[in-house]
């Protein structure tokens, strides 16, 4: 759904539409949600033994109520996640401004880190409210919040810097594809020559397209002056587009396989159910005979230290790090994503190591075939390794989010934005799809499935250490991407466009050049 939202903005709509919609959206998704709780007649009676499977099931009704609940705040989803970011970064872009790239860098770390403070309260002091007064009021609080984070955006809207799209970027990508391929007959001159005929708009900054990608330059390559029209317009965009056209595509094309590459962190980062299961197995008491921490929980533990992290990245060791690396931003983007990844390895690493010494004091214990006994072991031994996720979310995580939205020109921000989103939302499948894989293929001939229901006949330890190691290989294959992605240095970055209208400022005598040469075409 984020995929939709960042299009439906970037090309339609406008991100201040598409959030406020989203907002108004999931608010009504919520309170369907809450009225489940509310009236008795919307979900199935009360079941006190569900063990026994003797409960009455939801009828078809109840469950499309549901699920129809799920689908609005998932629709909902789909406008805010991507846009509201980009739409917060619009409000602070001023490239006038020599300390701007340290301002953005900021504000990244900081909407990320607050990202993290609203899951350590929607895991701590939510959950605690409905485990205490129950699903009425668990559900009615963040209804209540979200219809105060409804009314404070939409009351700041005369406020809002508010850029508005003027094209569709899938026609855009489709136009450039299709030209490229009906151009594929002509010959590219090389670079340096200053042979070929461009074809970009008055004002544009892109003039020439890039050496990358070089076969989608095709379709920015003007044949004859027959393919422009009297005022300036291609003929047939289908055949020809321009500079920024392609540089746009080649842009989004480059950055997937570095985006790939976020997608088993992202599964890392998604396995979060195992740690429950561990810790309900686990005495959970921070100090004996003291407070007892939830199960689900134990995710904050993450939260703490990413936003903890931020805090001392963004204050603390970016100006350290300036000093010796002549940085303003510190670590560059690719370094953080990196060590992101590696410290993942260790995350998952170390996870295996604490099952698997969970595992064996079960099975000392006379446990090994009684999955809800608890285990004279402290769940403390899992905060180790939530840390290390948190800490590896907060360099990768934002690192990506960072790195794409400086990829893409101003309109493209909310599709590099929902770039992330998207590889947590693949890096979920693809979670699901390895546990369904490894459960398959580890209890065939009688075995015991490597993740059986019951945990203490399991093996979640081979589970976490198979992370582990698709960890390290993506590590590789992280770098086989940054080397082929090549620099991001100023010289070789497109200098865009920036949103202001120029594409519509058409002459014709300024819409074709070579290089250093015009092309006058008669009025």
């Amino acid at each position: 759904m984020p995929i939709l939202g960042a299009f439906l903005s970037d090309s339609f709509l406008g991100r201040f539409l598409v959030i406020a919609l989203g907002t108004v959206t999931s608010l009504i998704g919520m309170s369907l949600l809450w009225l489940t709780a509310v009236f008795p007649q919307a979900r199935p009676p009360h079941c006190d033994s569900p063990m026994t499977g003797s409960c009455v099931k939801a009828n078809s009704a109840q469950l499309a109520y549901l699920f129809g609940s799920f689908v609005l705040m998932s629709i909902g989803a789909g406008g805010i996640r991507p846009c509201s970011l980009a739409f917060g970064a619009d409000q602070l872009y001023d490239p006038s401004n020599p300390k701007n790239k340290r301002v953005m860098q900021s504000f990244f770390n900081w909407y990320y880190a607050s990202v993290g403070l609203a899951i350590m309260i929607s895991i701590t002091v939510i959950v605690y409210i409905q485990d205490k007064a129950g699903w009425v009021v668990g559900f009615g609080v963040p209804v209540g919040l979200m219809f105060i984070s409804t009314v404070m955006f939409l009351l700041g809207s005369p406020l809002y810097i508010k850029l508005m799209p003027n094209r569709s970027l899938f026609t855009s990508f489709a136009q450039v594809t299709e030209a490229a391929w009906n151009n594929r007959d002509l010959v590219l001159p090389p670079m340096e020559s200053g042979g070929a005929i461009w074809y970009f708009h008055k004002g544009s900054k892109l003039i020439t397209p890039t050496e990358k990608l070089r076969f989608l330059n095709k379709a920015c390559m003007i044949r004859s002056p027959e393919d422009i029209d009297m005022d300036g317009r291609a003929l047939n965009p289908w055949n020809l587009c321009t500079v920024k056209q392609v540089e746009e595509l080649k842009a989004l094309i480059k950055v997937l396989p570095i985006w790939s590459s976020g997608i088993i962190i992202a599964v890392t980062i998604s396995q979060q159910s195992f740690p429950v299961l561990q810790a309900n197995s686990m005495d959970r008491h921070l100090i004996p005979g003291g407070l007892k921490v939830p199960a689900g929980s134990f995710g904050v533990f993450a939260m703490i230290t990413l936003t903890i992290w931020v805090a001392a990245y963004d204050r603390i060791i970016v100006p350290l790090l300036s000093k010796f690396t002549k940085r303003s931003q510190g670590l560059s983007l690719k370094e953080r994503m990196g060590f992101g990844l590696v410290i993942s390895c260790v995350a998952t690493a170390v996870a295996g190591l604490v099952e698997s010494k969970r595992r064996a004091a079960a099975i000392r214990q006379g446990l090994a075939d009684n999955p809800y006994g608890v285990v004279h072991m402290s769940a403390m031994w899992l905060v180790p390794q939530h840390c290390l996720i948190g800490l590896a979310e907060g360099l990768n995580a934002i690192g990506q989010i960072e790195f794409y939205y400086s990829q893409f020109p101003k309109s493209m921000a909310s599709i590099g934005v929902a770039l992330f989103t998207l590889g947590m939302a693949v890096g979920n499948l693809i979670g699901s799809l390895i546990v369904s894989i490894l459960n398959k293929v580890t209890k065939t001939h009688g075995r015991v499935s490597w993740v059986s229901n019951s945990l203490n006949k399991g093996h979640y330890d081979y589970y976490y250490w198979l992370l582990a190691a698709l960890s390290v290989v993506n590590v590789f294959y992280y770098l086989l991407c940054i080397w082929a992605f090549g620099s991001t240095e100023n010289e070789n970055k497109v200098e865009w466009d920036e949103g202001d209208g120029m594409e519509d400022e058409l002459e014709a005598d300024d819409h074709a050049k070579g290089k250093g040469s015009a092309i006058v075409f008669p009025h």
